[in-house]
């Protein structure tokens, strides 16, 4: 995992959701980089796997992030073993079910946005106190090319994601003196675990949206979001880099 570009020397990130997909490759590429990582996730089995694979650079905290207090305790423990957190990347996050609004379970819609929204916004809550202690801080929201456009049958998850783009432009505003940078990134449909939650079909008309005809990689995300974590992004906050192949109209 030797990497010549060392943007990450003496940082530590963490990441919701960073066991797998997105987190963990956007985990392993900060790893190659200098930094340390603490992995923030729910699954305790694949966070024992993404630590042995990224080595000592890596700690694991398995919790929930729709419950604050857990979210809370992970953030001062964290906070505690590494001395600071100088990048949230938050990307974990579900689909929730295709059904059509009149049809959507209540239950189902909510859970959508206690991980997506409500979890997000307990993560960016209770590491931004941290952040400014040090003065120096990157937070990156993973939204969705849903939250601006909205997906058919998918109203919980594209409403989620269109939260996260509200709630990363404020909280950028907020920050702006207190050296602090919050961006979000709204990627297409990705090759990742999360597709084996969806409908076929559903697949198929998300890739038909597309003008590149292909999906993203996770590799093309973890790029991305290593540079508006780095301290390179310095003047950009409260900003969303699409990232859609080609789909984005604004």
């Amino acid at each position: 995992m030797a990497n010549s570009i060392r943007r990450y020397e003496g940082r530590h990130a963490v990441i919701t959701g960073g066991a797998s997909g997105i987190g963990f490759k956007t985990a392993e590429r900060i790893v190659s980089e200098g930094g340390t990582v603490s992995i923030w996730d729910v699954d305790a089995a694949k966070i024992d796997e993404a630590k042995n694979a990224l080595g000592d650079a890596a700690h694991g905290v398995r919790l929930d992030v729709a419950d604050p207090d857990q979210v809370a305790r992970a953030a001062q423990e964290t906070a505690k073993a590494y001395g600071k957190i100088d990048v949230l990347v938050c990307s974990a996050g579900i689909t929730g079910p295709n059904a059509k609004v009149a049809d959507y379970p209540i239950d189902e819609w909510k859970r959508v946005f206690d991980i997506n929204l409500h979890g997000l916004f307990y993560c960016n809550r209770f590491v931004v106190p941290i952040m400014q202690k040090s003065g120096y801080g990157r937070i990156v929201n993973v939204a969705s090319i849903a939250g601006k456009e909205g997906n058919p049958n998918a109203s919980a998850y594209s409403a989620s994601k269109a939260a996260v783009i509200g709630l990363t432009k404020s909280l950028g505003k907020e920050l702006v003196h207190d050296g602090i940078t919050v961006n979000a990134i709204t990627p297409a449909t990705v090759e990742t675990p999360i597709l084996k939650q969806l409908q076929q079909n559903f697949i198929d008309y998300m890739l038909s949206k597309i003008p590149m005809q292909r999906f993203g990689k996770v590799e093309e995300l973890a790029a991305l979001i290593t540079w508006i974590a780095s301290e390179e992004c310095s003047f950009t906050t409260g900003a969303v880099f699409d990232i859609s192949g080609g789909r984005a109209t604004y």
